[in-house]
């Protein structure tokens, strides 16, 4: 076996543990892959014989490579979405049945970015979106990968206290705990948010429509629509029409805590894209329904994972 073998054997070995890393600092697959990719390459140049600990180098390396990744987003202008939770509203609103609306692509591999937000968790996903890069980081290699305060110093550049500052102020973010008083409330919320979105997975309009009240109100910015004006949807029937249209998003979407209630999240591949706003009464009734896919207001947004 050639010096080269040996090293991509070693580096085989560490493959899936930088994957997870880098999939849960970017929330993306193909950048993981990128990250991963870099570190390799990284590797190969270096001199391997001096690298004690080649696990923890190479996660030091994925993590710098993903922080300056996650940097450069900032930056980047961002695409607009169109057509999906909103746009199949507005194809009810304009059709005033369940006819019509062209369904909006999906992401190239579907079924990977779906598993692979799974195996992390949606609303986790895109909460960590909502943190600084710096925050993240803390975050995914302390709380997620057990790396000492030390070690995550060194790859942010700062000093350990700093690090386990950052990593609790992350922490708190994350966790949105709500007062014990809301307690009731949102458990009322996340029930009937759930099972409204289960009805929306499974195309079942009789379970929608149980769900909504008569006189319910679903109101879409201009972000939310490929017209570019903002739409509004009223009565149950409309309302449930509008979700139907809507099961191949409602596949990709989870739970999350929005501006401290329960919301739904359209993120695919873990980047946030729509956020259903809903009201339910005490009787469990969806009263309205808020569609947000403008980007000025979903920056806005306190996100936070939803109470066990």
């Amino acid at each position: 076996m050639t010096d080269s073998d040996w090293l991509a054997d070693r580096f085989e070995e560490h493959r899936d543990h930088l994957r997870a890393v880098a999939y849960r600092l970017l929330g993306s697959a193909t950048d993981a892959e990128d990250a991963v990719q870099d570190a390799w390459l990284r590797l190969t140049s270096a001199d391997a014989s001096d690298i004690e600990n080649l696990g923890g180098w190479l996660t030091t390396v994925v993590a710098r490579v993903a922080l300056n990744m996650l940097r450069s987003r900032r930056y980047r202008q961002e695409e607009p979405v169109g057509n999906s939770w909103p746009g199949a509203a507005e194809a009810a609103a304009r059709a005033g049945s369940a006819a019509g609306g062209a369904a909006a692509s999906l992401p190239a591999d579907p079924e990977e970015a779906a598993e692979l937000a799974d195996s992390v968790g949606l609303a986790l996903l895109v909460v960590l979106d909502t943190l600084t890069p710096a925050e993240r980081l803390a975050f995914v290699l302390h709380d997620m990968f057990a790396m000492p305060f030390g070690e995550l110093g060194a790859v942010l550049g700062r000093s350990a206290d700093s690090a386990r500052q950052l990593a609790s102020r992350a922490r708190r973010r994350v966790r949105g705990a709500p007062s014990p008083d809301r307690a009731a409330d949102l458990a009322r919320q996340r029930e009937v948010t759930n099972a409204f979105l289960a009805a929306a997975r499974g195309g079942d309009m009789a379970a929608l429509v149980a769900l909504l009240d008569a006189d319910v109100v679903l109101t879409a910015d201009a972000g939310t629509t490929p017209s570019g004006r903002p739409a509004t949807l009223r009565g149950a029937a409309q309302v449930a029409k509008g979700a139907m249209l809507s099961s191949d998003r409602a596949a990709q979407s989870g739970l999350a805590m929005v501006d401290g209630g329960v919301g739904i999240v359209y993120a695919p591949a873990g980047r946030l894209e729509i956020v259903l706003v809903l009201t339910a009464s005490p009787e469990r009734k969806i009263t309205a329904i808020d569609i947000i896919a403008d980007q000025d207001r979903l920056q806005r947004l306190e996100l936070a994972m939803p109470p066990d």
